[in-house]
């Protein structure tokens, strides 16, 4: 988890800090890097699975700041990376395993309607400061695992 902890927050100090040219604002063609793009999804992917943590707080700080992506299309491609981890993740465990589908099914609507909520509130909030604000949320969470996970033990 320090691990972990730390790549957070390394990522979070490249969110919070200032450009000098806003790239949410440009209008030019985006090119995609894709051997970067691959290497970057096998690194979440290994450092996901191998501190058993969701990737969000590295998938979206990888796409915004390796791929250029614009903090609201790094937000909706995190989620659909998410949910597709996810569903192989659940179909991946072990048949033998009791599942509690009633809890699953109220999970899955609390998420649901956290999404209409997200959605309404993405409208009325820019892109470009919402990139410093999840850059201070990661930051933040990282600083409380370090904490938790060594002072707290």
């Amino acid at each position: 988890m320090l691990l972990f902890a730390v790549l957070m927050i390394v990522a979070s100090y490249s969110m919070i800090k200032k450009t000098k040219h806003h790239q949410e604002k440009v209008a030019k063609k985006q090119q995609f890097n894709y051997p970067l793009i691959l290497i970057e999804g096998i690194v979440v992917g290994i450092l996901t699975g191998l501190v058993g943590a969701g990737g969000g707080f590295l998938i979206i700080p990888a796409l915004v700041i390796l791929s250029k992506l614009p903090m609201k299309e790094a937000v909706g491609t995190s989620l659909v990376i998410i949910a597709a981890k996810s569903l192989i993740g659940f179909l991946g465990e072990n048949s033998e395993t009791p599942m509690d589908y009633l809890f699953l099914a109220k999970v899955t609507a609390f998420a649901i309607f956290g999404i209409f909520i997200g959605m309404a509130l993405s409208k009325k909030i820019d892109g470009a400061k919402l990139k410093p604000i999840f850059g201070w949320f990661v930051l933040i969470m990282g600083i409380y695992i370090i904490i938790k996970e060594t002072i707290l033990q």
